[in-house]
């Protein structure tokens, strides 16, 4: 008899983010990869998904599908911006946001899927022309989260997103397949 999954499991699908100590290039080239790849991967699961589908949520009291394609690139842009900021700037403070807040303003429940998709392939085509573009001093650069009150390196921040591209699409997977 199969059992099914703790809360823990469907939150964190393939667990939370451990950030490494150092990161070598071959880590900084798979984690640009997982940037550069995710919107064919998110691509791969939209293909056979109806309307029905994206109302579908991988756990009690999770986003729905629709909900967290519009969240991945709600996140994306906010990262490619404070990227940005960061190269351009002395570690400047980023701005924090609600992310569950804007989960549930109306362009994240009602607008089409296509309308972030399209957003998802531009901007991630344009960050991963800026992360191969960048040196080591660069990932080496930072910025401050105000919310964390702490300095956070590019490289860092380039971990966590390609391990979001990832645990969000476990997210799709697991509303998908329900």
């Amino acid at each position: 008899m199969s059992s099914a999954p703790d809360s823990s499991s469907l939150r964190y699908p393939i667990s939370i983010y451990k950030q490494p100590d150092q990161a070598s290039d071959s880590d900084i080239q798979l984690w640009i990869q997982s940037i550069e790849s995710f919107p064919a991967r998110l691509d791969e699961f939209m293909m056979d998904c109806g309307e029905n589908s994206l109302t579908r949520t991988y756990r009690t009291g999770g986003w729905t599908v629709r909900q967290l394609i519009h969240h991945c690139a709600d996140s994306h842009m906010n990262a490619f911006i404070r990227f940005k900021l960061s190269i351009t700037e002395d570690t400047p403070t980023i701005k924090p946001y609600f992310e569950d807040r804007w989960a549930e303003l109306p362009d994240s429940m009602e607008a089409t899927v296509s309308d972030s998709m399209n957003i998802i392939r531009g901007l991630h085509s344009r960050w991963t022309i800026l992360l191969r573009s960048m040196s080591p001093a660069d990932l080496n650069r930072k910025l401050y989260h105000p919310e964390h009150e702490k300095d956070f390196s590019l490289w860092g921040m380039l971990g966590m997103y390609a391990w979001h591209c990832d645990h969000h699409l476990a997210h799709i997977a697991l509303a998908l397949n329900e």
